[in-house]
């Protein structure tokens, strides 16, 4: 998608602070951390939200949080853990439509969010 952010990041025309990348995924640290540890894991390929995924994704999917999980334990979150979130659509506080996961660490969250 040629408007999107994360795409635009994907491809180098946008900066990122880069955690980890392959040839199917990108972490970087979100810009408006909202914990010590805040980054995303966003899928290479342009999927608008997790309501537009079909069965055929659910291995890019199951991917997609096994490599969040390895990287929170990277940045430090294995003893005391961390909070794996996918929002979707505008009820669901997505702001950026482009399918990712927030991972956040390093402090304790609380339930409700806010």
């Amino acid at each position: 998608m040629d408007d999107c952010i994360f795409c635009k990041i994907i491809k180098g025309e946008i900066p990122s602070k880069k955690i980890y990348e392959d040839d199917e995924f990108l972490a970087f640290h979100d810009i408006t951390p909202q914990a010590p540890v805040h980054f995303l894991v966003i899928p290479k390929r342009h999927i608008k939200n997790i309501m537009e995924t079909e069965s055929a994704d659910s291995g890019l999917l199951g991917r997609l949080l096994v490599k969040a999980q390895e990287l929170a334990q990277a940045q430090g979150c294995s003893e005391k853990g961390a909070r794996f979130v996918i929002n979707c659509k505008a009820h669901g506080g997505q702001t950026v439509d482009h399918l990712h996961c927030h991972v956040l660490g390093g402090r304790t969250l609380h339930w409700p969010p806010g």
